[in-house]
């Protein structure tokens, strides 16, 4: 079923809400249905299994959490603690989070149900504690830490015997989930849960991946598609009605300088600004720290690991504010009231470039988006407004920009760590330019002008790295520094460097020991299969009659004996291991025979 994009009363629904569900939807100002939700929400109460496609920002959430708690409620048997109701998995810790927020503030009403949050950067077996002692009724998890505590039997919780009474399954920005490389978790977690069940897919857009999802997972689903109001099918724009979509053409050399106006200009406002690499996150954002004052700047990226849940949650709640960050900020993320989306880096794939636009906008508010763009890669537009409906207008270079980039080279010659995070940053940034999926457009080697980027990266010298070389790049003039007296304003891990100095390098028979360079670390032996086939080669060049097998045994024998020496095993332990090894042989000698030999 197709419908368009048009709101309508909670009362207008051909099911009836609970009552405690209503007045949580007041509390939440949600006063009016989005079409996803006056389209889906009946026909999951009614026991259908759905598929559902909209723009971003249309409220898919509400769409698949009130059909859960109707359903829960309506259950003849009272769900136990222990006994799972409902699974909501997602690609992403923080829209784990977001989509835990709206239910906890429903469940102020029910009490009788308990959720639990399951998402990386926590510790597993505090999962698994907290499911003990409090239950779960509705999981909000991502696909991997679901996947782990299916597998935690050992730690005392089987999960398999907890979802047996699972009654709806939903997979939140299910294009995502796949497209991040879940299908494998995915089809493990699949395996564990009961065939009946309600199952709900919900997607910004439909891929031949999600459509073999829909066919193994969903019997008989009604397909959802939303699209805005008065857009023609054949011309469904993908991004939100309400938001104006810019672009800007600049210099390499110039583009963190339009950036920094561009946000001195706008300092109450709020603000995601997207880069395509972590180490480009880490570098920009410690540089925006230090240029744009009186505002408060954060970053976010896919590697932190503990950090990211605090950060998120953090900026939510600002009313005005930076957040510099990957694209695990670009799908189904609901940060409220962001006026700009800032795009420095065009993203890999023209669909992230809509869903980056789409953290504004959302659920019928304004927003406004910018892309930088270099010269040559303008036809970028045309490509976005044919291939994915998105028309952008010009926004001109400011004129009152400010040059920054020599105090973020001065910031890079007073602390050791920003000038790394630079050389980082950029040797990421040309590694991701050259896989970018439009490839016609973002050309590496045509191009891209290194030492044009060099210079927008206030580099001050150039790094060694396989794409430049033998490529002369004589009009970047590098700083008259050495960069190895550079200090980290750290005392602490300045003081660990200038004792890693002062230590002698390693050295073999007078000589220093020789590292491979340029070369991938899939490709380096490692020191101990090079030993290992070393000894080898040396027993067959001797004549010796010893194969491989033995000398691993041999081997063995010897580390066990070590052992016995410095006291980590009891004589007993050593002999019930030894006598294990050597029965293979018919051998079995003790451990004073072993020491002779």
């Amino acid at each position: 079923m197709c419908g368009e994009m048009e709101e309508g009363a909670w009362e207008s629904l051909p099911v009836k809400l609970n009552e405690n569900v209503i007045q949580a939807l007041k509390e939440l100002k949600f006063t009016h249905m989005t079409p996803v939700q006056s389209a889906t929400i009946p026909l999951f109460m009614n026991n259908k299994d759905v598929a559902a496609e909209a723009v971003t920002g249309s409220g898919k959430t509400l769409a698949f959490v009130i059909p859960i708690l109707e359903i829960l409620l309506r259950r003849e048997d009272k769900l136990k603690k222990m006994q799972v109701g409902a699974i909501i998995i997602t690609p992403t810790r923080e829209l784990a989070i977001q989509i835990n927020e709206v239910l906890t503030h429903f469940n102020k009403h029910f009490p009788q149900f308990r959720q639990i949050l399951l998402i990386g950067g926590s510790n597993p077996i505090e999962d698994v504690e907290k499911f003990k002692e409090h239950g779960g009724n509705i999981i909000i998890a991502t696909p991997g830490r679901l996947e782990d505590m299916f597998r935690r039997k050992a730690d005392g919780l089987d999960l398999a015997t907890c979802v047996k009474t699972l009654d709806v399954l939903v997979l939140d920005e299910a294009d995502r989930l796949l497209d991040m490389g879940f299908e494998a978790s995915l089809n493990t977690i699949l395996g564990y849960l009961p065939k009946q069940r309600r199952t709900g897919l919900f997607s910004a857009t439909q891929t031949q991946e999600v459509e073999n999802l829909v066919r193994a997972g969903l019997r008989n689903p009604v397909r959802i598609t939303v699209k805005e109001k008065g857009v023609a099918a054949s011309n469904t724009q993908k991004t939100p009605a309400r938001l104006k979509n810019y672009y800007m053409i600049c210099r390499t050399d110039e583009k963190f300088n339009q950036l920094v106006a561009f946000l001195r200009q706008h300092k109450r406002e709020k603000h995601l600004i997207f880069f395509s690499t972590c180490a480009c996150v880490e570098y920009y954002g410690k540089g925006l720290e230090g240029l744009v004052k009186n505002v408060k700047i954060m970053c976010i990226h896919g590697k932190m690991k503990h950090k990211r849940n605090k950060i998120f949650t953090d900026f939510r709640q600002l009313e005005s504010g930076i957040l510099v960050c990957t694209d695990v900020m670009a799908r189904g993320i609901d940060i409220p009231e962001v006026n700009w989306v800032l795009q420095y880096d065009p993203p890999s794939s023209a669909s992230a470039f809509v869903h980056r636009c789409g953290r504004t906008a959302r659920i019928g508010n304004h927003g406004s988006a910018l892309v930088f763009l270099l010269p040559m890669e303008e036809s970028y537009v045309n490509f976005l407004s044919i291939n994915q409906k998105c028309p952008m207008q010009e926004m001109k270079p400011l004129k009152d920009s400010v040059d920054v980039l020599p105090k973020l080279k001065s910031m890079a010659m007073c602390d050791r760590a920003v000038f790394e995070k630079g050389m980082r940053a950029f040797v990421s940034f040309v590694q991701a330019y050259a896989k970018h999926e439009c490839s016609l457009i973002f050309r590496l080697k045509a191009d891209l002008n290194f030492a044009s980027l060099a210079r927008g990266f206030a580099l001050l010298k150039m790094p060694k790295m396989p794409e430049l070389r033998g490529k002369p790049v004589p009009d970047f003039i590098p700083e008259d520094i050495d960069t190895d007296t550079i200090p980290y304003r750290d005392k602490c891990r300045e003081k660990q460097r200038q004792k890693a100095l002062s230590e002698p390098p390693l050295e073999k028979h007078g000589e220093r020991k020789k590292f491979l360079k340029n070369k991938a670390w899939s490709k380096q032996k490692t020191k101990k299969e090079r030993k290992k086939k070393l000894a080898s080669k040396r027993s067959r060049e001797e004549g010796s009659d010893m194969d491989d097998e033995d000398m691993d045994e041999l081997l063995n024998d010897t580390r066990l004996l070590k052992k016995l020496k410095k006291g980590k095993i009891t004589e007993e332990e050593f002999e019930k291991q030894l006598t294990g090894s050597l029965k293979k042989k018919g051998t079995v000698k003790s451990s004073h025979e072993l020491e002779d030999d």
